[in-house]
């Protein structure tokens, strides 16, 4: 890719005051003073070592330009000469490929479009395997286990690809000899209709290091046992490694998880409410859950998305319909009228009243947020809260014991006592909501368990 197009991700920005939280820009942090020197093979095309040298060109707020050249690198004559600029954004969602600039390819490199005249893809050089057929996101973030997204790239988006992470491990590279944890992240790119298929399509995995970026990276071309591979690594930086934020996930968004809730309220629901949930959709850390009636006197129907961000885990948005005899007390705000206030018909209800987000991208003891007013939130609530992560607990319910990251929200609805209170809520890896106990400040206490 020589020359490409400009692309702009727009995320939600929410207000949180938090402690410890790891910025999105640390799995590939860049410093005006910062360097990176990676030497690549190609077993057919460049197998000789060709060393690159990426420094930062410019930055300006959440955007960012690298430059990179084989000059003076002590590269030999068979080498490929390769120079360029690429630039970056990062959003919530991840880092963001937004342009880039180079010298065209080798020409005995395969042409990695349907003709040869006007070609602007090229794979000659580290950076661009760093963001082929996944510009948006290059990298997704939060990075937590299970998470993964789909993208696209190439100079006509004629690239698509699958990303997922795969966790952490020990790798040693020339600028870490005695080895460093890096997050493994595996790409299956597809290209189809280019003059050089298959060298466009193929696995690539990248290594990751929080506080330094991508230090190793692999290419498998498809074309059978005699495909090329293509590898990278980093030879030198002046960026020091730094131990990477807790990779758990205590709300995954994984298509086809089924939850089944138990709700209580002694003074309300005299018979339990017994639902499921079901998560249906996921796209890019971004999922649907839909909620359906198994027994009890709240006949619901609903549906609710939540996106995964580097600002925490936000519910987006919600849609239920109910039929019941059970009459709660009313919720505010006295801003909205009564048809457009929010009622409790399901778990998830009350697990995201008040304010977001539910979590934060990596939840740590001790962090802190709270409502802000004026917001979308305050519009549609009316709360004003805090929230804290309490930490780890152990936690029994009928689907199992589980050690659960305890969150705990304080919420006050002016005029509306059944919508203020304590809210209680243990979330497990790999399993999300397991537990929640919402103390009203009527005196009720509403109490959710997983049953399986």
């Amino acid at each position: 890719m020589r020359k490409g197009g400009f692309l702009v991700t727009v995320a939600a920005v929410l207000a949180l005051v938090l402690g410890g939280v790891a910025r999105a820009d640390d799995w590939w942090p860049h410093p005006a003073d910062a360097t990176w020197t990676y030497g690549w093979t190609d077993s057919l095309y460049n197998p000789a070592l060709t060393k690159e040298k990426v420094t930062v060109k410019d930055q300006k707020g959440k955007a960012f330009r690298l430059t990179w050249t084989t000059k003076d690198q002590g590269n030999s004559g068979d080498s490929p000469l390769s120079f360029g600029d690429m630039a970056f954004q990062e959003t919530t969602a991840g880092l963001t490929n937004t342009d880039w600039a180079s010298n065209p390819p080798p020409p005995d490199f395969p042409i990695l479009c349907p003709q040869i005249g006007g070609c602007n893809n090229s794979l000659a050089s580290t950076m661009y395997y760093l963001i082929w057929g996944s510009r948006s996101p290059v990298l997704a973030s939060p990075l937590l286990r299970g998470t993964t997204w789909q993208g696209s790239g190439g100079a006509q988006n004629d690239v698509s690809s699958t990303s997922s992470y795969e966790g952490t491990e020990t790798i040693k590279v020339p600028a870490f000899p005695d080895g460093v944890l890096a997050a493994k992240v595996r790409t299956e790119a597809t290209q189809a209709g280019a003059l050089g298929d298959p060298y466009g399509s193929g696995v690539r995995t990248v290594w990751w290091v929080f506080g330094v970026g991508p230090v190793k990276m692999t290419f498998e071309h498809a074309g059978g046992s005699d495909a090329p591979l293509t590898t990278s690594e980093l030879q030198e930086t002046s960026l020091t490694a730094k131990d990477p934020p807790a990779d758990r996930n205590y709300f995954p968004l994984t298509q086809g998880l089924k939850l089944k809730y138990r709700w209580t309220n002694p003074r309300y629901l005299k018979t339990p409410s017994v639902q499921e949930a079901t998560i249906d959709a996921v796209v890019n850390s971004s999922a649907r859950f839909t909620f359906r009636h198994i027994s009890g006197p709240i006949r619901v129907a609903g549906s609710y998305g939540f996106a995964t961000r580097t600002d925490g885990v936000t519910n987006i948005w919600g849609l239920t319909k109910a039929a019941t005899a059970v009459r709660f007390p009313p919720l505010g705000p006295k801003s909205l009228p009564s048809t457009k206030r929010r009622h409790f018909f399901t778990p998830f209800d009350l697990m995201d009243f008040g304010f977001n987000p539910l979590l934060t991208a990596y939840p740590a003891a001790g962090q802190t947020w709270g409502s802000k007013n004026p917001s979308r939130d305050f519009s549609t609530f009316g709360v004003n809260g805090s929230a804290k992560v309490i930490g780890i607990q152990k936690v029994k319910v009928p689907a199992g014991t589980f050690d659960a990251l305890v969150v705990q929200a304080s919420m006050s609805q002016p005029g509306f006592k059944f919508g203020s209170g304590t809210r209680t809520s243990w979330f497990a890896a790999g399993k999300g909501l397991v537990k929640l106990v919402f103390r009203h400040r009527d005196g009720s206490v509403s109490t959710v368990v997983l049953l399986k």
